[in-house]
């Protein structure tokens, strides 16, 4: 299909909307959280027909652990069932799945399968699946230069050639590439903390669709549009 082609790489998501998906249809916010679980599968598997490289999607901040201490069990428990039942996708598929965020804060259950899908799928070269878990730009950052001071301190870096390649390999993982194209759902306009260092040159495309209704089609329409974006990343054209 014409539409599949594309030069993205990495594409990356702040699903939102699930909780107003279900207030729309008079059903709990659980609802709204267990159809955006099911369309991260649908868009999954649009991305690899997509042929993209890299799938980031924001699925737990570190602002999220302020929602009902209900919600946020469900959440996680709705990780762990994703988990059971995305491995065999994800290895059928050879899609390789890694994380950002400070997992380590995450409930020793969900938090031992992920690793457990991580290894698992480690060798997979169909593609790649980065699931932001208990994940802030913000944190990132101060972890980087958490990181990147041990190592000054330990003499393994000059400070004075510290440049912003140095510098990103001090973060979670250096080896994923900036996304090509930031997609935010349900029509809002703010960043909320995600990726601020890798977004800095990022295409963004905002949606009204909810995250529950985003499918195929609408990823579709994101590429599409990201194709007739004109990136110059600071330059002109000659």
């Amino acid at each position: 299909m014409a539409e599949a082609k594309s030069k993205l790489r990495h594409v990356a998501i702040i699903m939102d909307g699930n909780g107003r998906w279900a207030r729309e249809r008079g059903l709990e916010r659980s609802a709204g959280h267990r159809q955006g679980a099911e369309q991260v599968r649908v868009v999954l598997e649009a991305a690899q027909e997509f042929g993209l490289e890299y799938l980031t999607l924001y699925a737990f901040s570190t602002e999220n652990w302020k929602r009902p201490p209900q919600e946020v069990l469900g959440l996680m428990n709705l990780l762990s069932e994703f988990l059971d039942r995305q491995l065999p996708q994800l290895m059928e598929r050879k899609i390789r799945l890694k994380t950002l965020g400070r997992t380590d804060g995450l409930p020793e259950g969900p938090r031992r399968k992920l690793l457990q899908a991580i290894a698992a799928t480690a060798e997979n070269r169909g593609g790649t699946l980065v699931l932001a878990l208990n994940y802030g730009g913000r944190a990132e950052l101060v972890d980087a230069a958490r990181k990147l001071g041990r190592a000054v301190a330990a003499g393994k870096v000059n400070p004075e050639t510290l440049d912003e390649q140095k510098f990103r390999d001090f973060l979670y993982d250096p080896e994923i590439p900036d996304p090509d194209l930031l997609i935010r759902t349900s029509g809002e306009l703010r960043l909320s903390n995600f990726l601020l260092w890798q977004l800095a040159y990022s295409e963004l495309y905002v949606t009204p669709v909810l995250w529950p209704d985003f499918g195929r089609n609408e990823l579709a329409e994101a590429i599409a549009a990201y194709g007739r974006r004109d990136r110059r990343f600071g330059g002109i054209k000659s």
